[in-house]
């Protein structure tokens, strides 16, 4: 039986991110799951516990071989730091990667405590609730950081924006299993002239205008194509309410949580991301590595996924009629939806696989690493 990640020979790495499951959670949990298997370092998982926190997902990935520890969230911060610095005291890992907002201030606070070598913060969002102390904040702890990673290059400008170190400032952008999506599929001009959007039903999300536009697709163009929404959220409730006032709610299927999204994306001709607003959308590289014909928002965090024109259709944001018509053409020409479908495949499998990703997080923890042990070993 082989032994846990804090008990081997390599050195080991803390991820530190949110406890419900966000995006950012699933970033660190396949970078942890990808060192598990192979690599330089040993991974541990430590989620700040929320009420919603999915203890059966916890035990599945423990059961896989994964080191996970939870620290409580309340109220106050301190707690938290507190918390966490006593347990990467018993850890000793040569880096913190912090993932997310407010979870890279916390960490990145207790690291300090615990004199973790090398702190990484990971922002994994072009926007986020920074107030005028927290923005204070994140820039004295750059100062005492190894690397400051934006999930795209849009992430890392907005990290510039605010005034953090250009030189310390790093791009990596997300990854996900392209196993899962090996088998193509019909090309999207063959496929059920429908559209997807696998997304949060919360407010970072415009479903509201995707649902907007179906009235206008059949005003304009004479289409009543399925929309099928996978995923679930606060918004639940006000989105059914808002396609039954449009007139719409016989085709809009609220699926909520789908266990077969491979399968999902690979039956339907438009998987559609309307939002306001993203760091490095994974569930749109999920979409592309299906083959599916994209239309997306064109806001930071997707223009540099999609390629307008070439790997997908970019449309402005909150601008239902403008979707309308970007959809229209999809559905109308199966041609074009074939080829957009066949070239975001192709850039999801050159340039967004787990591979990659991991390698490049590996090859910065060694560089960060390497500078800090050095400068921990230079005569005074």
């Amino acid at each position: 039986m082989s032994k846990p990640p804090s008990e081997t020979d390599r050195p080991v790495v803390v991820h530190f991110v949110t406890g419900g499951f966000s995006g950012a959670t699933q970033v660190a949990v396949d970078l942890c799951l990808g060192a598990l298997r192979a690599g330089p370092y040993a991974p541990v998982l430590v989620l700040r516990r929320k009420g919603h926190t999915p203890m059966a997902r916890v035990e599945a990935l423990r059961a896989q071989g994964l080191t996970v520890h939870l620290v409580a969230a309340g109220w106050s911060h301190r707690p938290t730091i507190v918390a966490l610095d006593r347990l990467l005291r018993e850890i000793r890992p040569v880096a913190l990667l912090a993932h997310g907002f407010p979870e890279h201030l916390i960490g990145r606070q207790a690291g300090l405590r615990a004199g973790v070598p090398a702190l990484i913060q990971v922002e994994h969002n072009s926007r986020e609730r920074y107030t005028v102390w927290s923005r204070w904040l994140s820039r004295r702890l750059a100062e005492k950081s190894a690397a400051l990673v934006g999930v795209s290059e849009g992430v890392r400008q907005s990290l510039l924006a605010q005034g953090l170190p250009a030189d310390k400032t790093w791009a990596i952008p997300n990854g996900i299993d392209l196993s899962r999506f090996a088998e193509p599929g019909l090309p999207a001009g063959e496929r059920e002239a429908g559209l997807v959007m696998s997304a949060r039903l919360a407010r970072q999300k415009d479903h509201a205008a995707l649902i907007d536009a179906l009235p206008r697709l059949a005003a304009a163009h004479g289409l009543a194509p399925r929309l099928q929404l996978a995923g679930t959220g606060p918004l639940l409730g006000r989105l059914k309410a808002q396609a039954a006032r449009r007139g719409v709610a016989g085709q809009v299927a609220f699926l909520g949580h789908h266990r077969d999204v491979p399968g999902l994306l690979r039956s339907q001709r438009v998987y559609v991301l309307s939002t306001h607003f993203e760091g490095m959308p994974l569930a749109l590289v999920e979409a592309m590595a299906a083959g599916c014909a994209c239309v997306a928002s064109d806001v930071i965090g997707v223009r540099g996924v999609i390629e307008h024109e070439v790997t997908g259709l970019l449309v402005p944001e909150g601008d239902p009629a403008a979707l309308a018509a970007a959809v229209a053409r999809l559905l109308q020409d199966p041609a074009l939806a074939t080829r957009l479908g066949e070239a975001a495949r192709a850039r999801a499998f050159a340039a967004h696989g787990l591979p990659l990703m991991l390698a490049r997080y590996e090859g910065l923890i060694t560089r960060c690493a390497t500078t800090a042990a050095r400068a921990a070993n230079a005569p005074a």
